[in-house]
């Protein structure tokens, strides 16, 4: 499978970077992290643009002992959180801030999360983030698999911190920065998974790409699902604001959400007493399976664009939670091998795979921001062109009906 270099050329796996200026272990496991920093001219390297890592860890409420790493390209601010999955809490451009505004206010150590909680979805308190990495054993609406046993919602992911935190930066053009994270999702006799993570940019970007690397340590094939949340609030999501992609296929989540399916691609402005409304989209890719989903404002001068591989993601959820903005306003962009149906509805869809004995999967996206009219263009121009002319069917009703349990 081939998938093009998009952005910011970073397509290159986690095992087989470049020759490195230097690598700087961030955190390791049995060893107090340190807050430090390291910047472009400390490591030598001569980059037009100057850029600086950060580490830092939080103190006080629920956030206590939790770590971030700040990556300033020199023009925007990308903020991981390694204690919370790796996940990507924010990136901030000048006045422009991807990521939203969520009731939870403070960056929640897992060690204070009851998964179990609230019917499956204690999860929910510590979701704010720009990326949330879900799965790998399942993802989805908590509930029962047909064998009895609680799924939560979302799996475990986003609430395993980091056995190894590295940073890497290329000696050569374009000095490509690269954030590594190693998470291990594991249980006596169920599961033995090991996700390497890496984030990488490079110096004056305004992206980045997240390229994730799942292995089977185990002697048995087993399910996986992966689901990549990825959620933008103001200013880019707004009223009469659109999102575009080369659709081959759009459903409703469920009954709720068939009331505005004529008009699934554009989004209302907060508004109070509105319930979540979710599509289950299949894209088209190219020839080489390279898709593009893209966010934009009403006025379309500002948004933002993920390229992805339908080969890897081939299920794509627009998650719309445009109710007041205190009460979260915000929508998911979410590609991922499965949409958010417990998992008992997907075997029959054909959307929970299976991966072998010590084999692999891989999955990227590249964010990236669009902060001018000619760049939201551009961008909406590469989705007609993977479009190509071909029927998008619009059906009607939902691919599964959950019982109530």
């Amino acid at each position: 499978m081939k998938i093009s270099a998009i952005a910011l050329g970073a397509g290159a796996m986690l095992a087989a970077s470049p020759a490195l200026a230097r690598d700087h272990v961030l955190l390791d496991a049995g060893k107090a992290p340190a807050n430090q920093t390291i910047t472009s001219k400390s490591l030598g390297v001569k980059s037009a643009t100057p850029f600086t890592v950060t580490t830092k860890t939080l103190h006080g409420g629920r956030q206590e002992g939790v770590m971030l790493v700040e990556i300033d390209t020199g023009a925007m601010k990308i903020t991981v959180v390694p204690t919370r999955g790796m996940n990507v809490l924010q990136a901030v451009a000048g006045d422009v801030r991807l990521g939203w505004h969520s009731p939870v206010k403070e960056v929640v150590n897992p060690s204070f999360i009851e998964l179990t909680g609230r019917n499956g979805l204690g999860w929910l308190e510590g979701f704010n983030e720009l990326v949330t990495r879900c799965g790998y054993e399942w993802v989805g609406h908590p509930g029962k698999d047909t064998d009895g046993t609680l799924l939560t919602l979302h799996g475990l992911a986003a609430n395993i911190p980091a056995s190894k935190v590295v940073l890497s930066v290329d000696e050569k053009p374009p000095y490509t920065i690269r954030l590594k994270g190693l998470l291990r999702e594991q249980a006596f006799k169920k599961v033995d998974y090991v996700i390497e993570t890496e984030l990488n940019t490079v110096p004056g970007a305004t992206a980045f790409t997240v390229h994730d690397k799942l292995t089977n340590q185990g002697d048995y094939p087993k399910e996986y699902q992966a689901l990549y949340h990825s959620n933008f609030g103001a200013p880019l999501l707004e009223k009469d604001a659109k999102f575009a992609a080369p659709v081959r296929e759009v459903s409703p989540f469920n009954d709720y959400a068939k009331q505005d399916l004529a008009t699934w691609q554009t989004y209302r402005g907060p508004t109070s007493g509105y319930d979540e409304t979710v599509y289950n989209v299949f894209p088209y890719g190219d020839a080489d399976g390279n898709t593009l989903a893209v966010l934009h404002n009403a006025a379309g001068q500002l948004g933002v664009s993920l390229a992805f591989n339908v080969n890897q993601l081939p299920a794509f959820s627009l998650w719309k939670n445009t109710d007041t903005e205190k009460q979260g306003y915000v929508t998911g962009l979410e590609p991922g091998t499965s949409f958010s149906y417990n998992r008992k509805y997907q075997r029959d869809l054909k959307l929970v795979p299976t991966i072998g004995p010590k084999e692999s999967r891989e999955f990227q996206i590249t964010y990236t921001l669009l902060d001018s009219k000619a760049k939201v263009d551009a961008a909406l121009k590469r989705v007609e062109t993977i479009q190509d002319g071909r029927k998008t069917t619009v059906r009607e009703t939902p691919l599964a009906v959950p019982k109530p349990e």
